[in-house]
């Protein structure tokens, strides 16, 4: 396994996260998967000792079960690794059981610390944009979290590139705990991320996981026709949005690639996303031992440069302003 910094931070996180959202299996997100305690033990046992020293979860996945499961597999070996949840979501039937308040937010970070049986998180993040709360109050209330030792650093998740800055500024001139990192939706077919959210990541040396790196699932094999069996996450629930027509020529330019190399489509997925320069960790949810063993195996596929460019040109976003514009004024600077 191979380890990155996260962020500007002094942490090393494994370049595969270890995503729990298969865990559970109750309420909206038991489309992703239905594993109970002794299916998701025998995967975390796997991981720890493939080296995978990161691993994700949210408050909001099965109702909190998730959180309840992983920590019970992690058992005494949560001092070994980079430990992730979230907050934001639903987590009971009041009006303040949801968002980004103070009030939430101290709820949450006490329930989750429950459920996952440790007395702190290593990265706790922002699920989303809450429209309601100001910045200052979620990320006062952050600060406290940090300050009182239980979580280590802050992130967030499914944010827009100008939430990231203003939160930037917010806690920069507070001098409180910043946004070391960002989960977001990023694959080969869904290269969005790159108009204006992957160059604030580098400008301000912002960490990024990647969520859902083989956009939903559409990016295997299984897929290839343009349609997939009726069992398949994918079939149940299509989610991330993606353009079809693109997502099926890379389909096609990794099914290529991966005969020559005798790798599986989602292996290809996954090393083009960790050959690009501003991926920290890219998080990899499995529902099958086999699922796991063939993700790992993505860390070990080197792509040349004429099969990057491959990939690249049959995935390119079609051009946008302002970022055309920029492209014209940044050919005279060298």
């Amino acid at each position: 396994m191979n380890y990155r910094v996260l962020g500007r931070t002094g942490l090393l996180v494994s370049e595969l996260c270890f995503g729990a959202m298969t865990f559970g299996g109750k309420g909206m997100f038991a489309v992703a998967g239905t594993l109970g305690q002794p299916e998701a033990n025998k995967l975390v046992a796997r991981a720890l000792d493939a080296g995978i020293n990161f691993f994700d979860t949210a408050n909001v996945y099965s109702e909190g079960e998730s959180e309840k499961i992983l920590g019970q597999a992690l058992g005494a070996r949560r001092k070994e690794i980079v430990l992730a949840t979230k907050v934001r979501g639903k987590m009971g039937p009041g009006p303040n059981d949801v968002g980004l308040s103070r009030k939430h937010i101290l709820d949450a970070i006490d329930a989750s610390l429950t459920r996952l049986n440790t007395d702190y998180v290593d990265l706790y993040q922002i699920h989303g944009f809450d429209r309601i709360t100001p910045l200052e109050e979620t990320l006062s209330a952050l600060e406290d979290v940090v300050r009182t030792g239980k979580a280590r650093y802050i992130g967030c998740s499914n944010l827009a590139a100008w939430h990231i800055m203003k939160a930037l500024g917010i806690s920069e001139r507070r001098g409180w705990a910043r946004f070391d990192s960002l989960q977001a939706y990023y694959s080969v077919a869904g290269r969005d991320l790159e108009r204006e959210i992957v160059p604030l990541l580098a400008d301000q040396n912002i960490g990024l996981m990647v969520w859902s790196p083989l956009a939903g699932g559409f990016l295997t094999d299984k897929f290839a026709s343009g349609t997939g069996p009726a069992e398949a996450r994918r079939s149940k629930f299509d989610f991330p949005p993606l353009d079809r027509d693109r997502a099926l020529k890379c389909i096609a330019a990794m099914k290529q690639l991966g005969a020559a190399h005798g790798a599986s489509v989602a292996r290809v997925a996954l090393a083009w996303l960790l050959h690009q320069k501003a991926v920290s960790s890219v998080i990899i949810g499995m529902k099958t031992e086999q699922q796991f063993d063939d993700n790992l195996k993505a860390v070990e596929l080197k792509l040349s440069a004429e099969e990057l460019k491959q990939l690249n040109e049959v995935s390119a976003l079609p051009p946008e302003y302002p970022g055309w514009m920029l492209e014209r004024f940044a050919s005279d600077r060298g």
